[in-house]
């Protein structure tokens, strides 16, 4: 029996390190999508979020069983919950990058917005797609890694220049209110990479995700 659990604790494990590639693959194709109103990207990104909803659904699955059938205590159970948080901000990074890539797809072939705008919107996406990139590699490895920490500080910096970039552009107050979303969605991603960092540190640490902001 405990054999078998820990086979099933090795399968949940590789498919969340499967997650976090594919959510990187991800945040990397709708930044590339919107910088060059490129629609084959789009199609990919929306694609990737399908594997992605599919993969959590399969994750939910398992941890479920594993929490019915097996009754994990201390770390195990441990492992079994963090494992489901993993996989559900995963699951949100892949409706972020999708709801991002509908923007890219209704407007093309025209870009979503004047150039200094789009250039304010890379740079989020590209934040974006280093943060979960980060988080990927710990939850591939399994371990907590201490980072920087500057990277919301780095996103609310882009989110105000992207306010200054809507002000100064013609644009319409609808198509400013749109692009502003857009940003948001790769501030919430960067946000979802945050709380796996957190979650991973809990795992790793005993430290609970709601103590406070990661260490320098």
């Amino acid at each position: 029996m405990r054999t078998q659990f820990t086979l099933e604790l090795v399968a949940l494990a590789n498919e969340l390190t499967l997650m976090s590639r594919v959510a990187g693959d991800a945040t990397e194709r709708v930044t590339q999508a919107l910088a060059g109103a490129d629609l084959a990207a789009t199609y990919e990104v929306f694609a990737l979020d399908e594997q992605l909803q599919q993969m959590f659904a399969a994750c939910e699955s398992r941890t479920m069983a594993l929490l019915a059938l097996q009754a994990p205590v201390a770390r195990d159970l441990r492992h079994v919950v963090t494992a489901i948080q993993v996989a559900g901000e995963l699951s949100r990074i892949g409706r972020r990058t999708e709801t991002a890539g509908q923007y890219v797809y209704r407007a093309h072939p025209a870009a979503v917005a004047p150039e200094p705008v789009i250039a304010e919107l890379v740079s989020m996406g590209t934040l974006a797609t280093r943060c979960v990139a980060r988080v990927s590699a710990s939850v591939a490895n399994g371990r907590f890694t201490a980072e920087d920490g500057t990277d919301i500080e780095a996103m609310e910096t882009l989110c105000k220049q992207l306010r200054t970039a809507l002000t100064e552009a013609d644009v319409s107050t609808e198509a400013a209110i749109d692009m502003a979303l857009l940003g948001s969605q790769f501030q919430r991603c960067v946000d979802h990479a945050a709380r796996i960092a957190r979650l991973i540190r809990f795992l790793d640490t005993g430290i609970p995700p709601e103590s406070g902001s990661l260490p320098d």
